[in-house]
Formats: structure tokens, sequence, C-alpha cells
């Protein structure tokens, strides 16, 4: 049976939003709850307590500490007349009146308005503090993380500064302010690429792009610097090669919380490292393979990387199915599907939830209790304007976008980095956004995803992904075990253009060969003088006739 929660205001009190919201946490925590209404008395509350005999008495006053003091006062003794004094009571109300609440005795717990909502959820699912009052440190494992949280998403963001210790310090930093729950360490190119080839680094290159991490007591340092605040969880890129190297060592070092690797890249395609397309391929799905033998949750950061390129919605969507269907053939149990909107810039919301929709419907089909899925979401790193004050719209409205995906982890990308790499003091900032985003339309907000428009997008999508999905079937050579995970098959699948994306052009390992435009919010694929949009089978009717004539 469910706990019970009743709520109600004090004295002349009218103000009700706050117990209201109260109230609507409580309920996302499993709590039934009633509301009395506005200015109860003392006895209307005495009689609630003794006929619901709830767990707790929610309160609120939002007027003068003064009169207040003389209502906790009075209504304490009231409470001990009716031998009522043990039952727990909570309240909530401005920080002055709040001050007055805590010095009274009579609240198990005072909430100023002060606190975020993560919270007021821990308290009311008993993890805010253990049997000494002491609070308890968060969950160390993603998935716990998760549900300890839930109805609120994690918070992630990306950090790593030119320097290693000014990324310790940061870090620091980060904890002690207790804003993120996952700190995604980005180290320099030179350790990406090279760590474990240290006789390959261009000393020029040194902290570009990320933290110069150079030894695995690096790592340890920082991880060592976000042990206070709130205890984040320290998650690192993969590098660019080396992959279950740099698995081994992040697990060793900062507890990676999950891994994150691509299906197509890290290779000649994009320049990261000169791996040739199929052998990425197979060490990228030999790097998923051991994430999932040692139970390490894996994102497999794939679709975004074509949809940066300018490739069709069509190829972004087959592509995200790629990722999470050979993460599941790798065994991998916990995946993590990042869904990046305003990819690529110009993509309307319309649009964009539509695509993102069509990305989920198809991996849900592989769902299970061995293939866990959790939705994470984040703004489009190219869509933010260099203006601080666009972009912090800008980020404001994505997340907003993004809440109708039920994520379960919100990638935030500061506001400035169309400028320059986040501080802390970016990212602070940043994460107080998305916390006032996620404060006002966590709960009941208009069911954007229900939109015919949106829905209609999504099947096209889904339609278009199975024609791209069913043309790289139909490669397989005999003998061909699973053409959706062979390395040969994939390859063939870019080299040929089924997979492509015009910034590929000239490119050794891609086609290269398909135009496509922004067409109603929407990328798409166009004929070759730009004029007209191709259907999906046109598009791969012409790269397979490429491939035939080639």
């Amino acid at each position: 049976m469910a706990k019970k929660i009743v709520g109600a205001t004090l004295g002349h009190c009218v103000h009700v939003a706050g117990v209201l919201n109260f109230l609507r946490l409580a309920e996302a925590c499993g709590y039934q709850t009633t509301f009395l209404g506005v200015g109860r008395s003392e006895q209307e509350l005495i009689g609630a307590l003794r006929e619901e005999d709830p767990e707790y008495l929610a309160v609120s006053y939002r007027l003068t500490p003064e009169v207040a003091r003389n209502l906790f006062a009075s209504l304490k003794n009231s409470l001990q007349e009716a031998g009522l004094l043990h039952k727990k009571l909570l309240f909530g109300g401005t920080p002055p009146v709040a001050a007055e609440a805590r010095k009274s005795g009579l609240f198990t717990g005072v909430f100023s308005g002060e606190e975020e909502e993560a919270e007021i959820i821990a308290f009311l699912k008993g993890q805010a503090a253990d049997g000494k009052g002491e609070k308890r440190k968060p969950a160390a494992t993603l998935v716990e993380r998760i549900e300890e949280k839930a109805p609120y998403p994690l918070l992630r963001h990306h950090f790593g500064l030119p320097s290693l210790e000014e990324t310790i310090a940061g870090v620091a930093r980060l904890a002690e302010a207790g804003v993120l729950d996952v700190v995604s360490l980005g180290p320099d190119q030179n350790a990406q690429e090279s760590f474990f080839r240290p006789e390959e680094m261009d000393p020029a290159q040194d902290g570009a792009g990320g933290v110069p991490i150079r030894r695995e007591e690096d790592l340890a340092a920082i991880y060592r610097a976000s042990r206070r605040g709130n205890f984040p969880l320290l998650r690192c890129y993969s590098g660019t090669r080396d992959l279950i190297l740099w698995g081994e060592m992040t697990a060793r070092t900062i507890k990676n919380a999950w891994g994150a690797v691509p299906l197509f890249w890290y290779n000649r395609l994009d320049g990261r490292s000169n791996r040739p397309l199929r052998e990425a391929i197979a060490e990228n799905q030999k790097a998923m393979a051991w994430y999932a033998a040692q139970g390490i949750p894996l994102e497999v950061n794939e679709a975004h990387h074509w949809s940066l390129r300018g490739a069709p919605d069509s190829v972004a969507v087959a592509a995200f199915y790629l990722a999470a269907y050979n993460a599941k053939k790798a065994g991998v149990q916990d995946y993590v599907a990042q869904l990046m909107l305003n990819n690529p810039p110009g993509t309307s919301g319309v649009m964009d939830l539509g695509k993102c929709l069509a990305k989920m419907a198809l991996i849900e089909q592989l769902a299970g209790p061995d293939f866990r899925i959790h939705r994470q979401i984040r703004a489009g790193l190219a869509s933010l304007s260099v203006k601080p004050a666009v972009a912090k719209g800008q980020l404001a409205a994505s997340t907003l976008l993004g809440l109708a995906l039920k994520p379960e982890i919100i990638h935030v990308v500061a506001f400035c980095e169309a400028d320059h790499a986040a501080t802390p003091d970016d990212i602070i900032e940043s994460c107080g956004i998305v916390q006032g985003v996620l404060k006002n339309s966590l709960f009941d907000a208009p069911e954007m995803a229900a939109d015919p428009t949106v829905q209609a997008r999504r099947d096209e999508l889904v339609a278009e992904a199975g024609l791209i999905l069913e043309a790289i079937r139909g490669m397989a050579r005999p003998g061909t075990d699973d053409p959706l995970t062979d390395p040969v098959v994939l390859q063939e699948a870019v080299r040929t253009g089924i997979l492509d994306a015009p910034q590929l052009q000239g490119n050794p390992e891609a086609a290269g060969r398909v135009r496509t435009g922004m067409i109603d919010g929407a990328c798409r694929a166009l004929s070759a003088d730009g004029r007209r949009v191709l259907s999906e089978e046109e598009r791969l009717q012409q790269a397979v006739s490429g491939r035939l004539h080639g």
C-alpha cells in the first residue's frame, strides 16, 4: 500500500503553488497524496492526522516570519494536547519563514525553495540521510543512480581544460556545486589517438580539444578530486584507437560509468585515426563486447556523426538502429541511446522529434530483459549561437523539446561552447538553465510527441530506414552470418553510398555522392541539380547504380 502525504497551507496563507508542487513530486515517488486546502485550522490538521494517518503532514506558509513563529508554537501545543506530537510534519516556505520552522523543532524536514527538486526526491525516497542524520552518498553506478533520481533525469556534462591542474580543480568545483550527476572527461586528441603510443604525439597539439592526460595517475587524480560534494559519476571518451586498452584503464582509474564507442567512426572516415574503415569497425565491435563482458553500460555514439556531416535523416535513423543492434549482438545489457537534437542545424522542432521518435521506435524492437535502453538527450553543439544570451535561450528550448522524449539522462551542452570550452562557472550556469526547464516542464507539459505532423515524420523515417537496412542485408555474400554486424558488408554499405553524407565527398572510404538540403525543417536527399527531393527508393537506386558503374 502506498504511503500517504496530506498537504495544506497554514493560517491565512493562500499561496498553494509550493505545496502542490511538493505533492506532485510525492506522487511521482509513489505516495498517495491529499490536499486539504488553504488556511486550514489546527483542528482540521489534527483531524486529518487521525483519519488519514499519513506518513507526513506537509504544511506551507509564505507570509511573515513573526506570524509564522506564533503559528508553529500554537500548532505544537495543539499536537501535544492531542497526543500527536510524534507525527512527522514537513514545512515549505520562504527562506526567512523556513528559518523559523527549523527553530521550532516541530518539523522532520524543512524546505525553503532553495533546494533542487532532486534533493526533495531524495528525501521522499529516504535517500537523504542515514540513521545518524548524515547525508548519504549517491549511488555509484549509472543504473542505480538513474533509479535513485527518477523521475528526474541525470545531468551530464563534458569537461576537460587544456591544463591537467585546471581540470582537476574544475572537477572538484563541480562536485562541490552538486549540479552534475556525471562528469564526462574529454582528453585532448593526442591522448585519444596516441596515449599508448606516446612517441607519436605532437607536443604542439597538447591540450587541443581537451585535457592532456599522459599517465594513469592523471585519471586517478581527477577521480580523487571528484570524491566530494555529490560524488558525481565519471566517464571518459573511449580513445580513437586502442579502445579496449582505454576501457581497461578508465575502469581501473575512474570507475567509468559507461563506455562510448562508435561503429563506423574514429578512423580514416573522419580523420580521427589512421585505421582503415573495416579494421575500425571490427575493433569497435570488439570494444563493445569488452564493455559487455565487464557489465559496463555502453553508448554507441553513431547517428549524430552522420547528421553532423549532412547525411539525410533516413541515414541517421538507420545508423542509430545499426549502433544499437551491434551493441545488443555484442552482449551489452544496459544501452545508453544518445539523441542529439538540432542536428544538423536548421532542423525544425517537429522534424527533430519525428526523427528521434523514429530512432526510438526502431531500437525499442530490440529491448527486453537482456537489453535495457536508457534515453539520453542533448542539444546539438553546432546549433548554438556565439552570442551568450541567444545560446542560453537555445539551450532551454532544446531541453524543453527533448523532454518529450522522456530522457533518463540529459547531456547538458554549455551555452558557451560555440565560443570556448566550458569552464566550471559556465557549466554550473548551464545546468541551472536546464534545472529551470525541468522545474517548470518535467510534469504536466503538453504532449508534443503526439502532434500529427511529428507522428507522420516518425512513420516516414521508420519506413525509409527500413529500406536502408534491407539494402544492407541484400549486399551479403553467401555464407555471411549476419550482414548487419559483418564488417565487410558494413564497409561496403559506406563505400557504395547506401550510408552516405555530403561531407564525405573525396574520402577514400566513402561514396560522398549524396546531395542534401534542409527542406521544411528536415534533411533530405536531393537530385544532383538540387531542384528535387529524392525518395529513399530513388536515392538507394542511385547508390546501387553508382556501385555498379564505379
